[in-house]
């Protein structure tokens, strides 16, 4: 009996979700690196775009940190913290200032109690296991296939992971073009950046940036959740 099978099944329902995620992984990292080539004519850093959409939301008990990574940012609602990435923090340029504002969106979800906020934080934890165990599933099940149909079972348990991920995408996506639209709107109201930095397309795609993106989705930054206080 071979050692490795190839069950076509497998391939026809996980290729193309793995093609759209390593689309999706370089297409959020290329914008991000075309809008953070120049600097914003405010000379305004990520850090400060935080500070100003909490500022004008009224929100004050949030505090802005850095943390080490690349597209590591991440509101922290248990320790009321927006954590901004090397790229964001310090650095003034239009993607700097839409990842902060993004993230201090989430942060005004919370200070405002939006709902689908605490509902996409409570599915996180499951969420994140399914994220890790997918893909080691269902590679572990076409290797040893062959071996006999346990192994067909353990793909198939990886396939309901990568699902249990698509579904959370879903789910959240409500939530995150909300806190984009928070922060484009205070990105505008605020003046945090020039008009003809606004009309250059960057606004359209700082929810590409920030929000539901199938990066985010298999484990990197929105994953980077914490439990509620």
């Amino acid at each position: 009996m071979p050692f490795f099978y190839v069950d076509w099944y497998y391939i026809v329902l996980v290729l193309p979700a793995v093609i759209l995620s390593l689309w999706a992984s370089a297409h959020v990292k290329s914008t991000f690196r075309r809008y953070s080539q120049v600097r914003n004519a405010r000379g305004m850093t990520g850090a400060e775009a935080a500070m100003a959409v909490l500022r004008a939301h009224g929100v004050t008990d949030v505090r802005v940190e850095h943390v080490s990574g690349e597209l590591t940012d991440h509101f922290d609602p248990k320790d009321h913290v927006i954590r901004l990435s090397d790229a964001v923090y310090n650095v003034a340029t239009p993607a700097a200032v839409g990842v902060a504002a993004h993230e201090a969106g989430h942060a005004v979800q919370y200070a405002r109690h939006y709902a689908p906020i605490y509902i996409r934080a409570a599915i996180v934890p499951v969420t994140n296991i399914g994220s890790r165990l997918s893909m080691p599933l269902i590679v572990l099940g076409l290797v040893l296939s062959g071996l006999g149909q346990i192994f067909y079972y353990v793909a198939l348990a990886g396939v309901a992971c990568y699902g249990l991920c698509v579904v959370f995408q879903l789910v959240t996506l409500p939530t995150e073009f909300n806190a984009s639209h928070r922060a484009l709107r205070a990105i505008e109201e605020s003046a945090l950046l020039l008009p003809e930095e606004q009309t250059q397309g960057f606004l359209e795609r700082v929810t590409d940036l920030s929000a539901g993106t199938i990066e985010g989705l298999i484990g990197k930054q929105e994953y980077r959740a914490f439990p509620l206080p």
